[in-house]
């Protein structure tokens, strides 16, 4: 068994986490069997010349021979990067197991059915979701009794092990031949599937009727207004994957967890992917060249669009 831990990056104890889970994990199936990205990458020490390109590389070198994947995947503001790991081993029919430690649920309006992961996306390609909502026991120690602050970091500490071990549990579980969604469609026609971006000033209506406009059939997200938003949410999947190209709108402070998932399942499926992000803004890290979005994202995208005239030129291409 090959396993894939994806994880945010961006902030040490999310590192820990995801190196604890990585950890535990290859006491049961050996470490040679467990990726876990920036560790195994060697992020700070790697230098090449074009250092983000070379990440993408090894991560999806990795991406495209798992047998599972663990996702860490914490709170509404989910990182875009492990949501495009996601979407490709979806993709690749890989079996994903999600953690969270969240203790709310989502829906789409007031009223309606509750899903354990803020994009119906993520519900409908996870294999299962591993959530473990409580802080742990108040264990007390004998002697003198711990402060307040202690004690209850001692029980989220206890919650994150209990979580751990449960992803665990849940992948080992998994059967030889784990139920995996149901084969997508390769890209055919002339189709650009159209996913916009609820920070963007501009409606998917505006960029899809550009592509209309360019002799192009056009699907856009139904997830969002489906009556059953884990159905629509697979429609959406199979739209991507068939269409020739996936347009997608990245615009804000991350790239939508669903579009950052759709341009995984495109990337592996092999449709060709655009990025439209009329105002980017960057990232710089010590030895990489500036991003201007999650690597993830940006080296999956052939192209970085800004206006209508450069969506008009690849569309022509």
């Amino acid at each position: 068994m090959s396993v894939y831990v994806a994880h945010r990056l961006f902030a040490a104890h999310d590192r820990a986490l995801a190196a604890d889970l990585a950890d535990r994990l290859s006491a049961k199936i050996g470490a040679h069997r467990v990726f876990l990205p920036f560790c195994d990458t060697d992020e700070e020490g790697l230098v090449a010349e074009v250092k983000g390109r070379r990440l993408f590389e090894l991560d999806r070198a990795r991406l495209g021979g798992l047998d599972a994947m663990v996702a860490i995947l914490h709170g509404p503001s989910l990182d875009d990067g492990v949501c495009m790991e996601i979407g490709y081993a979806a993709a690749s029919g890989v079996p994903i197991i999600v953690l969270t430690t969240d203790f709310q649920t989502y829906s789409l309006d007031e009223a309606g059915p509750h899903l354990e992961l803020p994009d119906p996306l993520l519900q409908a390609v996870a294999t299962r979701v591993v959530r473990v909502t409580k802080l742990g026991p108040p264990n007390l120690p004998s002697g003198p009794p711990p402060s307040r602050f202690a004690s209850f970091r001692a029980r989220n500490t206890a919650q994150t092990s209990t979580a751990l071990d449960a992803a665990i549990e849940a992948l080992l579980d998994l059967p030889a031949h784990a139920p995996r969604l149901p084969g997508l469609p390769s890209p055919r026609g002339t189709t650009v599937h159209v996913e916009a971006s609820p920070y963007a000033a501009r409606d998917h209506d505006h960029l899809a009727r550009t592509c209309a406009k360019a002799g192009y059939s056009t699907t856009v997200p139904q997830r969002f207004t489906s009556a059953v938003s884990v159905t629509g949410a697979l429609a959406d999947l199979s739209a991507a994957c068939s269409a020739t190209r996936l347009l997608a709108n990245v615009s804000g402070p991350e790239t939508p967890p669903g579009t950052a998932l759709l341009i995984g399942a495109a990337a592996a499926s092999g449709a060709r992917i655009a990025a439209f992000h009329p105002r980017p803004t960057f990232t710089h890290a010590h030895g990489r060249e500036p991003n201007w979005r999650n690597l993830m994202i940006q080296y999956a995208a052939e192209a970085h669009l800004d206006t209508d005239d450069a969506l008009q030129s690849w569309l022509a291409t």
